[in-house]
């Protein structure tokens, strides 16, 4: 039997993201099953979990006020010839992202109850989870670290990427089990955020950051599988690594201690 991933998200919007890790998670041998706050299953019945992307995470949670960006994150060389690139060679997924994603930057407070509450079983069960971009950003949270609230500064000698194409490049911790898995020492990844992780939760260690030192990538201290991206690997189905993080995500529920 397939084992069950659970994917978590929001109430309303969030369809395209739950689409596409739905279907990675299908490819990958595993059952998805959406979570939501006002759609909950019973946590005993899951395998693994997937923290998903999506709306900002309260800056309460990690004893903060919210200070808003004065602008947002630019696409660097986004306008001209690489955008339209991207639309030739991605317009599915370009399209079904915009039809289907509610507008970002806002707070939910029911989803970050909810997914709190996951984040904290799940670690107490040994249950594999990976962190997905938001979902990075609250496990790191509710492991008692920080975030950046906005990245304005880290790229003044950087190109500020963002894009749901593979155009910004991590390097990968040596050693790591990210790099294991994705099986390079860098890797092209896209870029959807405009928060990141200040001080790693207790028990996490870098695995990912990009050339100005903003982390991409976390992973459980030991031999837990606890892994977060602050990339969509769902939105690259075409990259062999990519697909290689669910399938390990996957081959990990199958044999939890537990099962």
């Amino acid at each position: 039997m397939r084992p069950r991933i659970g994917v978590t998200g929001p109430d309303r919007g969030g369809l395209a993201a739950w689409m596409f890790t739905a279907l990675a998670v299908w490819w990958a041998g595993g059952r998805p099953s959406r979570i939501r706050p006002g759609r909950r299953v019973a946590f005993e019945s899951l395998d693994a979990l997937i923290i998903g992307g999506g709306a900002d995470v309260s800056p309460a949670l990690y004893g903060e006020h919210r200070r808003l960006p004065v602008r947002e994150l630019r696409d660097a060389g986004a306008f001209g010839w690489r955008r339209a690139l991207g639309y030739v060679l991605f317009p599915l997924l370009w399209l079904v992202r915009r039809l289907l994603t509610k507008k970002r930057g806002g707070l939910d407070p029911a989803r970050d109850e909810m997914e709190q509450e996951l984040i904290g079983k799940a670690i107490a069960a040994r249950l594999p989870m990976l962190g997905i971009c938001r979902g990075m950003q609250l496990i790191n949270v509710a492991l008692d670290g920080t975030l950046h609230q906005s990245l304005e500064g880290f790229y003044d000698e950087y190109p500020a990427i963002r894009s749901v194409l593979p155009r910004k490049q991590v390097e990968l911790a040596p050693g790591s089990r990210l790099q294991r898995i994705l099986g390079r020492e860098q890797s092209l990844v896209n870029a959807l955020h405009r928060q990141a992780i200040d001080r790693l939760g207790s028990g996490l260690e870098a695995a990912a950051r990009e050339a100005n030192g903003v982390l991409q990538g976390f992973e459980a201290v030991g031999d837990r599988w606890l892994i977060g991206v602050q990339w969509h690997p769902e939105y690259l189905p075409q990259r062999r690594a990519q697909r290689a993080l669910f399938k390990d995500l996957v081959a990990h529920a199958g044999r939890r201690p537990d099962a």
